[in-house]
């Protein structure tokens, strides 16, 4: 799965791209810390509550309301507690939604799965697939199966294993049939004091490209604003 290493990568580099003039230690910390690395402590919450990993806090339904706060406080208070306590504070907030959607909850959605609309409706879904134009097929994309339904009225996808990254989209499990295994919390229930934790940094050659593709961008964005001042 993309480790908390990959995840906070996503989120440099979005950061980056839509900060603008915004874009300085400051602001890249509450983008990249406060919000994508919160994303991930959902996994402590396994410890008392059953598959709350990729669903407490990788919900959609959490930038949702983060968004309809931000216009909330942006459009309708009289005063806006964003602009009060930073002139670009509204612009680092929707940045910030775009980094929890895209950077902590994205890529997991497309991996092997999150809870996506956790707690009102509960099932795990992925997305997997590709998306090519052949000469002799056309246009053929693979994330959703639009073909009709078979006649004995079953469309079922193959569910993938929590713990792996293959198979087709679809349906994985509720949390009370899910649980994805983490450094944290590698089993549902008890552990034997000699399980193996292992906390993932990269786990193939794209993650690491991402990974120094964001290093390189975040620091020499950095790295120009310092000069400029």
């Amino acid at each position: 799965m993309p480790s908390t290493v990959v995840h906070v990568s996503l989120a440099g580099l979005i950061a980056a791209g839509l900060l603008g003039r915004a874009f300085e230690w400051r602001s890249l910390a509450v983008v990249v810390v406060a919000a994508t690395v919160f994303v991930d402590l959902d996994v402590f919450l396994g410890w008392w509550i059953g598959g709350a990993h990729r669903a407490a806090f990788h919900t959609l339904l959490l930038p949702a309301l983060l968004a309809g706060l931000i216009v909330y406080d942006t459009r309708y208070r009289e005063a806006s507690v964003l602009r009060s306590r930073f002139a670009a504070g509204p612009r680092i907030a929707w940045v910030t939604v775009a980094a929890v959607t895209f950077g902590a909850i994205g890529p997991d959605l497309f991996f092997n799965g999150v809870n996506v609309f956790y707690p009102v409706h509960d099932q795990f879904y992925k997305l997997n697939g590709e998306v090519l134009l052949s000469n002799q097929r056309g246009f053929v994309q693979t994330f959703v199966d639009l073909s009709p339904p078979e006649p004995n009225g079953s469309n079922a996808t193959n569910a993938t294993t929590p713990t792996g990254g293959e198979g087709e989209s679809g349906a994985v499990g509720s949390t009370e049939e899910v649980h994805y295994r983490t450094g944290v919390d590698p089993s549902r229930g008890e552990e034997s004091a000699n399980v193996e934790r292992v906390f993932p940094v990269v786990r193939s050659g794209q993650q690491a490209l991402v990974v120094l593709t964001s290093a390189f961008v975040v620091g020499s964005r950095l790295l120009g604003t310092r000069r400029s001042r």
